[in-house]
């Protein structure tokens, strides 16, 4: 983890398209800004956290889920 001190006002750059600013310093709390390139999605951590496991939930199969397909497919083929 690279560990950098920046004061409200100062920036720092990710690359050449993004760049992360602090606006502000408020007790425990510092708020960002983050100007990035509009086809780039950001998360919250505990955002990004819930969707990874409910991908990881929805490419899970049990022997039921295949049970239940071939007999829906089943019954369509009637």
């Amino acid at each position: 983890m690279l560990i950098l001190t920046r004061r409200p006002g100062e920036s720092l750059y990710l690359g050449d398209d993004i760049r992360i600013t602090v606006l502000s310093l408020q007790g425990k709390q510092v708020k960002i800004g983050i100007s990035l390139p509009p086809d780039m999605v950001v998360y919250r951590e505990e955002v990004y956290r819930r969707v990874m496991e409910e991908n990881r939930m929805a490419l899970e199969t049990s022997n039921e889920d295949l049970l239940v397909a071939a007999q829906l497919w089943h019954d369509v083929q009637k």
